[in-house]
């Protein structure tokens, strides 16, 4: 029964875009705000009609290493876990992937079983899922602000013209926010974020990144 209750709606995303999240039901819970906007995505994309600069700066920001691993960042993983137990910081190592399964699929609270499904869910949407299709859908599915979700209605929102037409600059600002969406911001930018997009244009130059896109 687990199997057949996780596998077949990957397989049907793999075809069909999911039509909601259970962060966008979330958010619509928990504040009245969120209860002007609709419980569905409302301007899906196809990954040819978003700009080649906003995959190149989500890669560069979140997983540059997106299309070498199969899932998990192994060494990345590794490396926060040293970070979470010689500091008081609190490190995470989620790839694309990662982050694809636990919006599409899961809750957004930590706990064990939600990180053994999110590993789960991750593990099948790279099988069953071409690194494409695992694009395509994050890109239309993260949250990128108060009550707005996916790449095309952020850029709609913030720069007034279509995922399509996003340049390098408008595309690393974009990416530089992803880590905390509802805090940091792309219209009125903070210097830490006006900092990661500086970074983040610089990283997508950088052949693993600029090769695929």
């Amino acid at each position: 029964i687990f199997l057949i209750f996780t596998i077949a709606p990957v397989l049907v995303y793999r075809l069909i875009d999911p039509p909601t999240t259970p962060l966008l039901w979330i958010r619509w819970v928990e504040s009245d705000y969120y209860k002007s906007y609709p419980t569905y995505l409302k301007h899906w994309v196809p990954l040819n009609q978003i700009s080649p600069n906003l995959v190149r700066a989500v890669i560069a920001s979140e997983d540059q290493k997106f299309f070498q691993h199969s899932g998990f960042d192994w060494k990345a993983v590794k490396a926060a876990i040293k970070i979470n137990l010689e500091t008081d910081k609190t490190v995470g190592a989620s790839t694309i992937s990662m982050q694809t399964a636990r919006n599409v699929f899961l809750w957004q609270n930590r706990s064990w079983l939600r990180k053994f499904l999110e590993a789960w869910f991750t593990f099948l949407i790279e099988s069953l899922w071409t690194k494409e299709r695992i694009l395509e859908v994050y890109l239309n599915v993260i949250e990128w602000g108060n009550g707005m979700f996916g790449c095309e209605q952020a850029a709609l929102k913030y720069f007034k013209h279509s995922s399509e037409d996003l340049s390098p600059v408008e595309s690393a600002l974009m990416a530089s926010v992803l880590p905390s969406p509802r805090v940091w911001s792309v219209l009125n930018p903070q210097p830490h974020v006006l900092d990661r997009q500086s970074k983040i244009l610089g990283l997508m130059s950088q052949n693993n990144i600029s090769a695929k896109y």
